[in-house]
């Protein structure tokens, strides 16, 4: 079992959801700068970035930036400026995917290996410790099994994906954007090629299936599994989102916060909340647990939108309206779709009368349509409206002259005069028992009120109330100023027996070279980025097979002929099939 305290782990596209993603459960955030993250649409400065180090502190979470993308010969020194001032406003830590930083002279600030390292085997993980990386974040399609195996062969945290989008790609290994339109993944600047229309055909050129989302899979839902993941080794749960909005993070995180709240977590505080939360009713494209189980469909060929919850099936139809069997309360401007033969058909519902639905614009559903509901009105203003709190518990002990507050770690007095004792001891108490349990848009809630003299001191309730501000500041910044943070012992170098020797690494400049070389490897690869040479590439290795999806698995099927997909601008691929592992390839047709 294990006895680490456990993270959850939050996306932030923006300070505003990262604080809420903290005051909603998160035990750490990851956010992104200005530049080198891997989601460009996602980039925070540096003031933002340390108002939210300062929030997240003072409920003992961490901060996490992403400078995860691979870089240019001459963006190097300009990351490493990032890096220092990341380091000067007390980030916790920064994930990277470009070793080429690690030949730098960098701050002391604790270094995570990113999901884009393509982080799947033991000796990878191995190879990451031994060069003294604190954290190897693991590629989404392993299993429990190989989680487990990984564990007991290093000593670096896990931390592992737990909810959101899948890429069908290994993460670090696709280079399908890249191929067709310039905007590499790996830099960041991905057009989710797998979230395309394409078709597939035969060898004799025969349409197997015409105008389908073939490479877009489903969304991940690990909570089936997070108890098993515990007993893995995993130490940090991830939620997958830097694109997601508010409403989105603050239900999933909640949602996850309260599975994890049966192990100790790693951050202070408890989170107060006045809805249920329900992942349902965000954006999905139906779930999967992918490989941590045995999943029969883990794609989504109708569409790679959100479908939401499904709702029930149509029951009656008519030119205008059309009604819904269902348990669900629909209102107006709810979102609504199906899946008809023309793909996803989405709506709004206009308005309701006596049970018929009437949409915003035209649209035929017929009997037996199963209905989804992508937008709850409803449930949307329930998050958006919400009055959550997350609280530090504090213990009051009131004395003759003065009054202490306590969290558990930290000690706080405000001393006070008086010029007479209370006649009315009873009701004097109840002042001050009234008066702190007044939080107001402190942090702390009172818990214990503990009156430690024999006599009761006469306050006006303005005095007490003055008083317990003046309190919960100090308390407040003697909580940030006890925040300590892990710092990273310099960079080793260590033999990589399990590595590839050419693109796969991701070498992308000199310094990335240099830093390969001085790990024995010898004969490496810049990336395609680099070369601007896909002509054997592989533009994608997943887990997802298409043949398995279809039925048509190679191994239990006669049927051998070649595949191959068709893009929407007539571009082909040939698809190869690594059964022995399980893997299909897609690569450019020649």
């Amino acid at each position: 079992m294990n006895k680490k305290k456990l993270e959850l782990l939050a996306p932030a596209q923006n300070i505003e959801i990262g604080k809420a993603a903290i005051i909603y459960g998160a035990d750490a955030v990851y956010i992104g700068a200005k530049s080198y993250g891997a989601r460009k649409a996602a980039g925070n400065n540096l003031d933002e970035i340390e108002e939210l180090v300062h929030f997240a502190h003072l409920y003992n979470a961490k901060i996490y930036v992403t400078v995860n993308t691979i870089l240019d010969d001459n963006e190097l020194e300009d990351a490493k400026k990032l890096i220092d001032d990341l380091y000067k406003i007390g980030v916790d830590a920064i994930i990277i995917q470009d070793m080429g930083l690690l030949e730098l002279e960098l701050p002391p600030i604790e270094i995570h290996a990113s999901t884009q390292c393509n982080i799947r085997t033991k000796e990878k993980v191995k190879f990451f410790e031994d060069i003294g990386i604190k954290r190897a974040i693991l590629a989404r399609e392993l299993s429990v099994e190989q989680i487990k195996e990984i564990h007991k062969s290093t000593n670096v945290e896990l931390e592992c994906f737990i909810h959101g989008a899948l890429c069908v790609s290994y993460s670090g290994q696709c280079y399908m954007s890249a191929y067709i339109g310039g905007r590499s993944a790996n830099r960041g600047e991905c057009a989710q090629a797998c979230r395309k229309k394409y078709s597939l055909i035969d060898e004799n050129g025969k349409t197997i299936i015409k105008n389908k989302f073939l490479l877009s899979l489903k969304d991940f839902c690990a909570e089936k599994y997070i108890n098993e993941l515990v007993n893995a080794g995993v130490t940090s749960f991830k939620i997958e989102g830097r694109l997601k909005d508010e409403t989105y993070v603050k239900n999933v995180v909640l949602y996850y916060r309260k599975i994890l709240d049966k192990y100790e977590k790693s951050s202070d505080g408890v989170v107060i909340s006045d809805f249920e939360p329900n992942i349902n009713k965000i954006f999905n494209r139906g779930y999967t647990t992918y490989f941590l189980g045995k999943e029969d469909k883990i794609s989504n060929f109708e569409t790679p939108k959100s479908m939401g919850e499904y709702i029930g099936v149509v029951s009656k139809t008519n030119k205008n309206y059309f009604e819904i069997k269902t348990k669900e309360k629909i209102s107006p401007q709810d979102g609504l779709c199906f899946i008809s033969k023309d793909g996803l058909i989405g709506f709004l519902v206009n308005k309701i009368e006596n049970g018929k639905i009437f949409p915003n614009r035209p649209i035929k559903t017929s009997v037996g349509d199963r209905i989804y509901r992508n937008k709850d009105v409803c449930f949307e203003n329930l998050v958006q409206n919400s009055k959550t709190k997350r609280v530090i518990f504090v213990d009051i002990n009131i004395y003759k002259d003065k009054i202490t507050a306590y969290d558990n770690k930290n000690l706080a007095e405000a001393e006070y005069s008086y010029k007479e004792f209370a006649q009315n001891e009873e009701k004097m108490k109840e002042n001050f028992v009234s008066c702190f349990k007044k939080s107001g848009e402190s942090i702390f809630f009172t818990q214990n009120i503990n009156f430690k003299t024999d006599k009761i001191p006469f306050l006006p309730i303005s005095n007490i109330n003055n008083i317990r501000r003046e309190l919960f500041q100090k308390l407040e910044e003697k909580r940030a100023k006890s925040y300590k943070t892990n710092y990273f012992k310099k960079t080793k170098y260590a033999e990589y027996k399990d590595s590839p020797k050419d693109y796969r690494l991701n070498i992308h400049n000199k310094k990335a070279e240099n830093f390969y070389k001085n790990c024995q490897i010898k004969n490496i690869e810049y990336s395609p980025e680099n070369t601007k040479n896909y002509s054997d590439v592989e533009l994608m290795r997943t887990k997802h097979c298409i043949r398995r999806e279809l039925g048509m698995c190679l191994k239990k099927t006669e049927q051998k002929q070649r595949l191959f997909l068709l893009d929407e601008n007539n571009k082909k691929y040939i698809l190869n099939f690594d059964c022995k592992n399980c893997e299909m390839v897609i690569k450019p047709l020649k």
